[in-house]
């Protein structure tokens, strides 16, 4: 019972993957306003506007800047994973999607029966990624400087009842 009470107390955590639950229910938004349908799937996609990945680790590395102090090894450590996050994302991740599209294109006009029909959208633009960046932090920080952790809103929330 007390690994579970800490893990409630644990507000970095929550509040980072607050912030890229988030941006995954924001792709819907997004995606509602680029292609005017509501597609719920795209939750559990890859790539689109904003990046979870940028939003899930920028909310980790700022929270623990907040918390050790921005001149903390440890936060040193997850600025250059934050980096090396946000560059495969817009980078490597988002060339393989490119690829992947080329490569569809040409399954289909040799062999039009048989369908590669490889995933297309597995990185971000840098817009993309720009914007998780920036959701990380604010949901994160927000959520430690007013709220505190979900064991804290639990007892904030009970003694109203």
């Amino acid at each position: 019972m007390q690994e579970f009470t800490d893990l409630l107390n644990n507000q970095l955590l929550f509040w980072s993957l607050t912030a890229c639950i988030l941006a995954q229910l924001l792709k819907i938004v997004f995606n509602f306003f680029s292609s005017g349908e509501i597609r719920w799937a795209v939750i559990f996609e890859t790539g689109g506007m904003p990046s979870s990945h940028s939003s899930l680790i920028t909310g980790i590395t700022s929270g623990l800047g907040l918390e050790l102090g921005f001149d903390h090894p440890v936060f040193a450590l997850g600025v250059g994973i934050s980096l090396v996050i946000m560059y495969d994302a817009s980078g490597v991740r988002r060339s393989a999607g490119l690829h992947a599209v080329q490569i569809n294109k040409i399954a289909n006009q040799l062999n039009q029966a048989d369908k590669l029909n490889l995933k297309e959208t597995l990185g971000h633009s840098k817009l993309e990624v720009i914007v998780g960046s920036i959701l990380g932090p604010l949901i994160t920080l927000s959520g430690l400087k007013f709220f505190g952790s979900p064991l804290d809103i639990i007892h904030s929330i009970s003694r109203f009842f």
